[in-house]
């Protein structure tokens, strides 16, 4: 009889758990990191995240923190209670009739233009006539206190008029209306349809996958301050401070100058807060302004769910033929993104999935169609990965299909398709795929998780487990990494020395937790030959620095670390003059380090260097500034060189599934995962570790469900929508770094960690996908759709035994 799937897990294979994040880097040990410390680097070396000190105090000031203005009004927003309708009236005098209440905003009230869409302009701040979806705000209650607001706005759905019209509320349903936000896209290569006729063997098949919801632990907030002059300061958690700016300055029909967007930190962010933050921040600065007064709006999380998009939900039809070695000769797929009710980032988020279908390999022959269907739910938005881990997901789904039919391993199929040399390392979209590493990172990892001796165990147990089956799964990542828009990869930067030696350090990017802060303070006491602790990075400012870029597609540490060294480098060569000038050496050998500065055989600490400087007039602040080299891209074509390198990882999984309930559980992860030269070992170790675990959530447990006849969202609380907790971890979660200096000319050699290690979760639902396999003695392909909950699994289950009875 099999054993409960808990006893199973009592003694997994494997060594034991190590919590890597808790001991730093595995890849440089404390002994080295140690040695390079005192040889003066600042950078490569393992430090606890800025605020580390502050996060476990309680301490860490977020927007909620900050000591509200004397006469500090709240707003709450009311919201549409159908998904799709014509908006006829409103009854504002009851909203004002409401205990507390100070005014009600409605469209009307917006003094400029009433929309914050991103690129196309189809979403209004307040409906205006067409009632969109289900949770669209529709007003806005002002209110002296913040529980008297939300009541008021809770009788939306009897103070709104609309007449009700029929909702499309699925992908597919949009797509067979042939209704998009945007136009279709395609990218091909040579001649698919020709490539798959004349193959040996050829598959067609589907697949479904859901969305997720970015679950930032800060909720959407903003803080809208009037200034002197018809001036505003807004606190705003927001992953875009300059785009709040410009959508604020517009709402307002004022001038960007008049407006300054200030976040020091965000609980979270993960592209929940790129776009989507805008309509908080254009309600609260309405309101701010109109009635002369400071306002807060900050979201409960239901009300969050209902109003905000998340990442988008993919459907897949495929055609693919290929060889007897598994190799794919022709690719036809069409993907069909749910974009929700208007365009928001959809347009490049379909871009990137698109260029992500390759993921690691070499595709001849491909004709992939994007749509973006418009239906009447959130419109979603950014998520971890843009598009990238949906468009990938896809062709690992086809391969572990073509495996299958074939017999064969599927770590044998994926090798037998990566990119190599020659033809073979150019992608769909004309990128020469440089600096390939994934077969020998691949190599490592199968030899180290023993890949091989575990199939044959697992297999073993499968055949003498009836109700308990094992799988297992080793999928690799080729991740792009830049803005698919060429001009948002730039970036800007002010350091200022004090004359006590202490450093100050401004930058466009904004720190949501991931630890860019700390990396850019590690940079700049790097160039300075300084201590971490010298320097200071201050709150995410339009003031400051303006006309920045997200902080997202993982490009925060590339983009402002290198604007932040810029502007270090220029401070260290005027000081380096100077000292070279006195003791009558070249610049160039001027040494900094370790809090000193050598030349001519003299050692004098940084800060008396800096005050020489100070009564020499020399300036000891500088600006900097970064814009990526060599980018291009034809987005009608879908051709160019959108991304400046590439990523790699590749993670085996392992998990047992129970056939009678459908649970899976994960036993055991091994992960090897490239991150250049790290900046930081242990905060990449940590982004890896989170980015596996939320890529699980998505994949496994976090399944969003909105009513099919009102467009209602089910699940839109921590009561009805399930992330993963600790517990779900694996008891054994095996996370290296692979040594492998970036080919292109980062900052400081290192490579971006903050979305490709999500993708290292496919393994996962892979394994799920071949125990369930294992079910009908792996002969049925299993039509597992994702998130694998256990229903999703079950049905697989019922399946399998369907074909094979």
């Amino acid at each position: 009889m099999d054993k409960p799937v808990d006893t199973v897990l009592e003694a997994p294979p494997a060594a034991p758990f190590v919590d890597h994040a808790v001991h730093a880097a595995r890849r440089l040990d404390a002994a080295a990191e140690a040695k390079r410390h005192d040889a003066g680097a600042r950078v490569g070396i393992s430090r606890a995240h800025e605020s580390a000190h502050l996060h476990v105090a309680g301490a860490a000031t977020y927007v909620d923190d900050i000591a509200e203005v004397d006469g500090t009004l709240h707003a709450a927003l009311g919201l549409s209670p159908i998904a799709h309708g014509r908006l006829k009236a409103i009854d504002v005098a009851r909203l004002r009739a409401q205990p507390g209440v100070v005014a009600v905003l409605t469209a009307a009230d917006i003094p400029g233009v009433n929309d914050c869409g991103p690129i196309v302009h189809d979403d209004p701040i307040l409906a205006d006539r067409e009632l969109k979806y289900l949770g669209q705000p529709v007003f806005a209650v002002i209110a002296t206190d913040r529980d008297l607001a939300r009541r008021a706005a809770a009788l939306a759905k009897d103070v709104i008029d609309a007449e009700p019209l029929p909702p499309v509320l699925t992908a597919r349903e949009a797509h067979a209306a042939r209704q998009y936000v945007v136009p279709p896209m395609q990218l091909a290569r040579g001649d698919a349809h020709a490539a798959i006729a004349a193959a040996p063997h050829r598959l067609q098949g589907s697949f479904s996958l859901g969305g997720q919801e970015q679950f930032y632990l800060e909720g959407q907030i903003s803080y809208a301050v009037p200034q002197e002059d018809r001036t505003l300061l807004v606190h705003c958690s927001t992953q875009h401070p300059s785009e709040m700016q410009r959508v604020v300055a517009h709402a307002l029909g004022w001038h960007a100058h008049q407006v300054q967007v200030q976040c020091r930190r965000m609980g979270g962010g993960f592209g929940g807060k790129e776009s989507q933050s805008a309509l908080f921040a254009c309600v609260a600065a309405v309101a701010a302004v109109t009635l002369q007064r400071p306002v807060k709006l900050r979201l409960d999380r239901d009300d969050d769910f209902l109003v905000t998009g998340r990442r988008h939900g993919f459907e897949f039809d495929w055609d693919v033929g290929f060889d007897d070695d598994g190799r794919l000769l022709g690719v036809d797929m069409t993907l069909i993104a749910n974009a929700g009710c208007s365009a928001d980032l959809s347009p490049p988020v379909m871009t990137r999935a698109l260029c992500h279908v390759d993921n690691a390999y070499w595709l001849p022959h491909v004709d992939l169609r994007g749509y973006c269907a418009k239906t009447n739910t959130q419109s979603n938005t950014a998520f971890r990965g843009f598009g990238g881990p949906q468009g990938a997901l896809a062709i690992e789904m086809i391969l572990d299909s073509v495996a299958r039919s074939l017999g064969r391993d599927p770590l044998d199929v994926r090798r037998a398709n990566f990119y190599g040399v020659g033809e073979r390392h150019v992608t769909p979209y004309d990128q020469v795929v440089e600096d390939n590493v994934i077969a020998d990172l691949v190599a490592r990892l199968a030899a180290q998780c023993d890949y091989a001796g575990r199939r044959a165990e697992i297999a073993a147990f499968n055949a003498a487990s009836p109700v308990l089956k094992r799988g297992l799964a080793l999928t690799p990542v080729k991740f792009g990494i830049s803005f698919n828009v060429a001009h948002y990869n730039q970036a800007g930067a002010l350091v200022h020395v004090y004359t006590d030696g202490s450093i100050l350090v401004n930058h466009g990017g904004t720190e949501m937790g991931q630890g860019l802060n700390t990396k850019v303070a590690q940079v700049v006491a790097h160039e300075l030959g300084v201590g971490f602790e010298r320097v200071r990075v201050t709150a995410t400012d339009t003031h400051k620095v303006a006309n920045t870029s997200a902080t997202a597609a993982s490009t925060g540490s590339d983009l402002n670390g290198k604007a932040a060294q810029d502007a270090a480098r220029r401070i260290r060569e005027r000081l380096a003059a100077l000292v070279a000038a006195k003791h009558g050496v070249e610049p160039a050998s001027v040494r900094f380090a370790n809090d000193f500065v050598e030349a001519g055989g003299v050692r004098v600490p940084f800060e008396e260097v800096v005050h020489e400087a100070y009564v020499a007039r020399v300036q000891l602040w500088s600006d900097g500034f970064y814009a990526t080299p060599g980018l291009h891209w034809d987005r009608e074509r879908l051709k160019g060189r959108p991304f400046f390198y590439f990523a790699y990882g590749a993670a085996a999984s392992e998990v047992v599934v129970d056939t009678l309930t459908g649970e899976s559980k994960l036993l055991r992860t091994d992960v090897l995962h490239d991150v250049g030269t790290s900046l930081n070992p242990a905060v990449d170790i940590g982004q890896i570790e989170g980015a596996f675990i939320q890529g699980m959530g998505w994949l496994t447990m976090e399944e969003l469900v909105w009513h099919p006849k009102t467009g209602m969202l089910m699940t839109h609380a921590p009561s009805t929508y399930k992330i993963p907790t600790a517990n779900d971890c694996p008891p054994v979660f095996n996370v290296q770094l692979y040594d492998n200096a970036n080919a292109a000319d980062s900052i400081h050699r290192s490579k971006a960690v903050g979305e490709p290690p999500l993708l290292l979760a496919f393994s996962v639902l892979l394994a799920i996908r071949d125990a369930v396999s294992a079910v009908g003695g792996h002969r049925v392909d299993p039509p597992l759709r994702a998130p694998a909950t256990p229903e999703a699994v079950l049905d697989a289950i019922d399946a399998v035994r369907a074909a094979t009875a």
